[in-house]
């Protein structure tokens, strides 16, 4: 009985006991345990062999360890050798600026880090702390970690179970498992073995660590403690599951290593160029360079890719999606696989009767959720419950013979069960025929009941009329109703019962995805005020069947849809039964619902095997978390970037592995919050689909902002370098360099942070995974526009020269109309492949407006304060030149809008060419 170690992948260890499947012989044989409690000196020597009954604690790296782990970044090392260039030339205010950037993005990664370590808290915070055990032939409550295998544990309504548990003796038990399986609905328990191979949310006869008793009494034996448990082997995953790094990181990595290099490099040339070709000293040639490193590093990037990423957390807030890691905003954008729950994310998380069956007449029933407002329709129209006799005797009884009630929220939301869900549904549906449950059960007063019991399978309730009638009213599982029935109500007069008519009705609605529930009635004495098993033995008949399903959100509907459309797919990954997760999954639309992989199947599969079939199946049903786990991993070995959903525990492993974890806000466990990157506040689907769409908003506003930074600063460096190599006085000074990067170019490019989506974003294909920041069209893009602003530099500045302006002037014009060229590519970039002449594409930003008008204000400062003429060595200039500066910038934009049009015109008649 030593504790097994746990291998390395985190599954259960091979040798692990099938504790379903044994007799209760075996069990306690095995457990060393006659059932009936152990004794102290017993169980304090099995504390010591098999340690307490708890997780490990989590270790995390010291404060500073893990603060200054976030400067190790090659952009931050740029950021810091800017900083560097600032401080030699003096220029303090900017060195600040720079370092605080780059203070700011350690301390908001230094926030977001140890979110691994809060979910392996939160499953800590899910154990219970007290356990009531049965030692030395007494009674006790102890604390929960004291327990071992072999404790005899007790378990009444509302107990949080303590330690996984094979179940000895149950009394109408049900035990709510969704923070393993996924399941809302709680299950019904039971003492027979069950096979082996028995998937987890059909292990009857077990109760596992962390799942709540919501009903009934129980007894059971201690069969596992502490990370040997369920959710144990769990949180052992957690631990070892390494999270990725962001697509968004990933790039930006890339093109920090690229921009570090160019600089360099071309740092490099122009120092040995300026010394060999043009005679000028190390000393010169050293500030020359420094000016130019400054001229080519975008200092404001950063800060740009963090106010990007931040507004679109505040938008996607207002979706009801709140995002955990800045830089999971853009990865939404690349998904392409979303791996979604099925109950409470597609589905409304309520019980809806779908279909009513009599022995004369099926019904459909419209309507969803627990809302009492709906219709019947009869082949294919709308029919009058009412008219129907045996039809409202089916719904009588369904409402009488249920524990539940019906009621609308505080809040005017809708419609809330307490009790059991399938009542709630049982409810909605005769309400929906006219019927009060509260005149109902007034005109027709129970006397006694048997409740349900997993023993008997059924709930049956004794009834009597104020007209002297009295009757019993029983519902339960279809196959254990139907065979105590001996005759069926028919319209008049009771029928004998076609059994095979019935099973193959059964069977029909469960293939539709429905769960089956009937309904039976029997009249008795008047007088008969007690209800015995003896008195539904004989002489039941069959009222009907009702068919219960939760159906699809509406919305989910459509945005699956949508996400087909924007070639992402969606995948049913469930713990629910195949034929439930096939129907569902066809009323949603995936692409492939004609088969469904279960947990066992996947067992099965080797890895090359289950990736092959990854590609054509869109539902997995009856899955642990380590299929889980395993699906996601697999899908990201094939290139995919899969966001994940869940809301249990037993999600934690798969949301952490993903590139999006998305865990549920209203019915998610703290473990799966804290394990992901984002939590959607309405747990509804199309609430993803709007991550994404802002996901692909905010990639596009920060390939605009490149697009925008990259040609200013190519701009200003190919005018340092002609000045170098042709021998010529720089156009712009190194600090009027620093002013347009730190000042003008950030405030003009942070106003593309607020643009709001193309309208075609949702009908692309996702990005390719290891697609560069820096495509071929956006280079392309970049070396043109470097191209026209360095004329545009170098051009002023000659001009202004030829005409006898001073060094001064000269570069005060460079300055100014450098800035202007920045403000007319502003509405240019905009719309990097559609055309921006327009109203919406030079006036339909208010925030572009605003940024326009601050930096104009700030250069008219720049221009004419006489203390800028300290710092800048700027001169005023006169009211007409600035005439001719704005139609350097105006001709710009026509350049580009030109350049945009031609584009389009080759890009359709290359369509035309490849569709002939």
């Amino acid at each position: 009985m030593a504790r097994k170690k746990a291998p390395k992948d985190g599954s259960a260890p091979s040798t692990r006991p099938s504790w379903q499947a044994l007799t209760k012989d075996e069990l306690l044989s095995r457990l060393a345990t006659d059932g009936k409690g152990l004794s102290e000196e017993e169980s304090g020597q099995r504390l010591e062999q098999f340690g307490p009954n708890a997780l490990p604690e989590v270790r995390s790296r010291g404060l500073l360890v893990r603060f200054f782990s976030h400067f190790r970044n090659l952009l931050i090392y740029v950021l810091l050798a800017a900083a560097a260039i600032a401080a030699a030339l003096h220029h303090w205010v900017d060195t600040g600026v720079i370092l605080t950037v780059v203070l700011v993005n350690a301390i908001i990664g230094f926030i977001q880090e140890g979110k691994a370590e809060d979910a392996l808290r939160a499953i800590r915070q899910m154990l219970s702390a007290k356990a009531m055990v049965v030692r030395g032939g007494r009674r006790m409550s102890i604390p929960a970690e004291q327990l071992v295998p072999g404790d005899l544990v007790t378990l009444q309504s509302g107990d949080k179970v303590p330690a996984d548990l094979r179940l000895l003796k149950v009394k109408s038990l049900q035990v709510q498992e969704a923070a393993l399986t996924g399941e809302s609905v709680a299950v019904a328990k039971s003492l027979d073995p069950v096979s082996p191979e028995t998937d987890l949310g059909d292990r009857r006869n077990m109760a596992y660590s962390g799942t709540l008793v919501t009903q009934g009494q129980g007894a059971g034996v201690v069969v596992a403690t502490g990370v040997d448990t369920e959710i144990g082997r769990i949180s052992t995953l957690v631990s070892r599951v390494e999270s990725l790094t962001t697509p968004l990181l990933q790039q930006m990595d890339r093109l920090a290593r690229w921009i570090t290099a160019a600089v360099l490099l071309i740092a490099m040339l122009v120092f040995v160029a300026g010394i060999t070709l043009r005679d000028h000293t190390a000393a010169e040639m050293f500030m020359i360079v420094v000016g130019l490193a400054v001229a080519a590093i975008p200092e404001g990037l950063p800060a740009i890719l963090t106010v990007t990423l931040a507004i679109g957390v505040q938008r996607m807030a207002t979706r009801k999606a709140i995002i955990r890691r800045l830089p999971v905003v853009e990865t939404l954008g690349s998904v392409s696989i979303i791996g979604s729950d099925k109950t409470g994310t597609l589905t409304r998380n309520e019980m809806t009767v779908r279909s009513v069956i009599t022995l004369t007449d099926s019904y459909n029933v419209t309507g969803t959720g627990y809302d009492p407002h709906g219709t019947f329709e009869h082949d294919g129209q709308t029919s009058d419950p009412t008219a129907d006799d045996l039809l409202r005797q089916t719904l009588l009884a369904a409402l009488l013979c249920n524990d539940s009630s019906l009621q609308k929220r505080e809040d005017a939301s809708g419609w809330e069960v307490h009790g059991d869900p399938m009542e709630g549904a049982l409810l909605a549906a005769a309400m929906k025929a006219g019927m009060n449950p509260e005149h109902e059960t007034k005109q027709y007063p129970r006397t006694d009941l048997i409740p349900f019991e997993s023993e008997h399978k059924f709930m049956a309730t004794l009834h009597h009329s104020h007209e002297g009638r009295a009757f019993l009213f029983l519902k339960g599982a279809p196959e254990r109703v139907v065979e105590m029935c001996k005759e069926v109500v028919g319209a008049g007069h009771n029928q004998p019962k076609d059994r095979e008519y019935w099973h193959e009705q059964i069977e029909q609605m469960a293939a539709r995805g429905q769960r089956v529930l009937a309904v039976a009635t029997k009249p008795v004495r008047n007088e008969q005020s007690e209800l015995t098993f003896d008195d539904v033995e004989s002489d039941l008949a069959l009222l009907g069947l009702y068919g219960l399903i939760d159906p699809p959100r509406e919305e989910a509907i459509s945005a699956v849809g949508e996400c087909q459309a924007a070639g992402i797919r969606v995948k049913m990954i469930t713990g629910d039964h195949s034929s439930t997760a096939r129907a569902i999954a066809a009323q949603l639309k995936l692409q492939n619902t004609k088969e469904a992989v279960t947990g066992h199947e996947l067992e099965q599969m080797d890895d090359p095997e289950l990736q092959k079939r990854l590609n054509d199946v869109d539902v997995y049903a009856r899955v642990s978390p380590e299929h889980k786990l395993r699906i996601v991993t697999l899908l990201q070995q094939q290139g995919a970037i899969v966001a994940m959903t869940g809301d249990g525990v037993n999600d934690a492993p798969a949301l952490k592995r993903a590139d999006v974890g998305i865990a549920m806000g209203r019915k998610g466990t703290e473990a799966a919050k804290e394990a992901s990157e984002m939590v959607i506040s309405d747990d509804n689907f199309a609430s993803i689909v709007d991550a994404v769409r802002e996901g692909r908003t905010v990639y596009d506003n920060l390939k605009k902002a490149i697009a925008f930074l990259l040609p200013v600063n190519g701009g200003e460096s190919v005018s340092i370098i002609l000045a170098i190599l042709a021998g010529l006085t720089l156009p712009i000074a190194p600090l009027q360099i620093l002013w347009v990067n730190m000042v003008s170019s950030v405030a003009l490019a942070m106003a593309l942070a607020f643009e709001f989506s193309e309208k075609d974003i949702m009908k692309r294909p996702p990005r390719p995974a290891k697609e560069s920041m820096l495509t071929p069209f956006l280079v392309w893009r970049i070396l043109l526009i470097s191209t026209l602003f360095a004329a545009g530099i170098f051009g002023i500045f000659s001009w202004t020269q030829y005409h006898g302006y001073s060094l001064e002037e000269s570069r005060t014009y460079a300055v100014n109309t450098l800035v202007l060229m920045e403000i007319f590519y502003l509405f240019s970039v905009r719309r990097l492949r559609s055309s921006s002449l327009g109203l919406s594409g030079l006036f339909g930003s208010g925030k572009v407006l605003i940024a326009v008008s601050v930096v104009l204000v700030l250069q008219l400062i720049f221009t004419y304060a006489p203390f800028m003429e300290t710092f800048f060595d700027t001169r005023p200039i006169p009211a007409a030149m600035w005439l001719v500066m704005l139609a350097v910038g105006l001709a710009l934009l026509m350049v580009l809008e030109l350049e945009k049009w031609l584009i389009e015109r080759w890009g359709r008649r290359d369509v035309r060419r490849r569709t002939d």
